[in-house]
């Protein structure tokens, strides 16, 4: 898996040089602001809806009052820590659903993307169908809305562990890698889609590859903390950067 990490990491400085030779940024800019525009209005209302949740859960449990009386700084540091932690698992899940909204407003985009992608790579036109184009933008919204489903109930459940004393702690980091999972498992899928992969085979397919789903998802999480910048480029740099990190595993898809 860690050597799938490193080759999804590096695809993504392919997919920049791939970019720049190919003269694709028509099809990163616009959608890219989009985007940007999108996740910083969303960002902020999720942010305080996440704050208000967290204060009306310790107000009307009584936490709060039960740990000022107390008067223990230490119970005080982890009951801060806690909160800190709860947000964290909040706003991934937010963003989560966020993320799931925008692949399939931009699954056409994308899926031209993958397909441009390796037209070039290979040297060939794939032929257009708007008839399958239609098929694979409802199978994309399908496979979304599946995703979404599980990441949900997984991370749900990890909302509950961090209740529990220091194991709390590492509740952010497990949140983490499974949204970064299941954003790449979505990157992949546009690949195994246009080799026609039932939706199930897909899943069977990528699961056996989970270290390109989660680098991919890392790489574009990664990206975020380039401001603005890294807002822009991050979709349209996966998409492109999950297409050539399967590429080299094409056999797989005909045997």
């Amino acid at each position: 898996m860690l050597k799938e990490i490193v080759i999804a990491f590096q695809s993504y400085f392919k997919a920049h040089q791939f970019i720049r030779k190919h003269r694709l940024w028509k099809w990163i800019i616009i959608p890219g602001i989009i985007y940007a525009i999108l996740f910083i209005v969303s960002m902020y209302f999720f942010g305080k809806s996440a704050t208000y949740l967290i204060e009306l859960l310790i107000v009307h449990t009584g936490l709060r009052s039960w740990v000022d009386k107390m008067q223990s700084s230490w119970l005080g540091f982890f009951f801060a820590l806690g909160g800190i932690m709860l947000w964290l698992i909040l706003m991934l899940l937010y963003f989560s659903w966020f993320k799931y909204i925008w692949l399939i407003v931009g699954s056409p985009v994308f899926g031209y993307l993958s397909e441009k992608t390796e037209s070039i790579i290979e040297g060939k036109e794939f032929p257009f169908s708007l008839k399958q184009l239609m098929k694979d933008i409802a199978r994309g919204i399908r496979l979304a809305l599946r995703n979404a489903l599980w990441q949900t109930v997984y991370t749900i459940s990890i909302l509950i562990l961090s209740f529990i004393p220091l194991v709390g702690w590492v509740t952010p980091l497990l949140a983490l890698f499974v949204e970064c999972y299941y954003y790449g498992f979505s990157m992949l899928d546009y690949s195994s889609e246009r080799h026609r992969l039932s939706p199930s085979q897909s899943i069977e397919f990528i699961s056996k590859h989970k270290g390109l789903a989660i680098g991919n998802g890392m790489m574009f999480y990664f990206m975020h903390g380039l401001i603005v910048i890294g807002w822009v480029l991050a979709p349209a740099y996966a998409v492109i950067a999950a297409t050539i990190s399967l590429y080299h595993q094409k056999e797989e898809f005909v045997n």
